[in-house]
């Protein structure tokens, strides 16, 4: 039996390390990329998987390490099925207090970043009859927000790239999707998102609670699969209904529970 092969971005922790083990249980083989070097040992030493992983240290926004990452991971596997895009980096300030360098980094690890990664993961897909990938681009891509204006910009752009990429990449024999995760309990936000921020997060999700890690590398792990076949140039919101939700909902639930 074939044993497929994903790479995954940003999967030192977080979402990326919930989608690294999603794979892993299923029994594919998996490059984990980041950044953090110290925090990558950490994690490759808890999964305690030698034979399936593979460990690269790698800035996603540098295009000749990103470019021999890819190679080096299909290489070290035989072959590469799927490709995650999440790493990502967010700097929360005004518009007003935004600088040139804030912007360019964020842009180039949230946005350039997944164009390198698949551009350099394309051919090789290709050769071996095809693939998937999936960019983690934010609810904050489809939503404007306080404080995120090159975060927010950089997952929209990362929206569309998905759809540019899955027009182009369909004749290789590759889908290519997004999911946005909404509010999700990553270290991330638990180290940004005080007591009054989770409880206003609370009033406007549908579903009353913040998204596990987990439920996401499902989304992902169904995308990159034969299930999700037909599946191609969509964005899928994971967020508990956030994005379907207008205003009121506090009030609304009020009134409902007096009637």
């Amino acid at each position: 039996m074939t044993i497929r092969t994903a790479l995954v971005t940003g999967a030192a922790r977080g979402i990326g390390l919930a989608v690294a083990r999603r794979f892993l249980a299923e029994g594919w083989n998996v490059a984990l990329l980041d950044i953090n070097a110290d925090q990558l040992r950490e994690t490759m030493a808890a999964l305690a998987e030698p034979d399936k992983t593979l460990a690269l240290i790698c800035d996603v926004s540098d295009p000749a390490a990103i470019t021999a990452a890819v190679r080096q991971a299909a290489a070290h596997f035989g072959r590469l099925d799927a490709l995650v895009n999440n790493a990502g980096i967010a700097i929360f300030k005004p518009i007003l207090e935004t600088t040139p360098e804030d912007w360019a980094r964020v842009l180039a690890v949230n946005l350039t970043g997944p164009f390198l990664a698949a551009q350099a993961a394309a051919p090789i897909m290709a050769e071996a009859g095809g693939g998937a990938m999936v960019n983690i681009t934010s609810i904050s891509g489809l939503r404007a927000s306080t404080l995120r204006v090159a975060y927010g910009t950089s997952k929209a752009g990362l929206a569309h790239l998905t759809k540019q990429q899955a027009v182009e990449f369909a004749s290789l024999g590759i889908r290519v999707n997004a999911v946005a995760p909404g509010p999700v309990d990553t270290a991330m936000a638990k180290a940004v998102h005080t007591p009054e921020i989770r409880a206003d997060y609370h009033d406007h999700l549908p579903l009353n609670r913040y998204g596990l890690e987990t439920e996401l590398a499902e989304a992902v792990f169904f995308l990159c699969g034969d299930r999700a076949s037909y599946l191609t140039g969509q964005v899928i919101a994971v967020d508990g209904g956030f994005d379907a939700t207008g205003i009121g909902l506090p009030t609304l639930r009020a009134e409902r529970r007096n009637l």
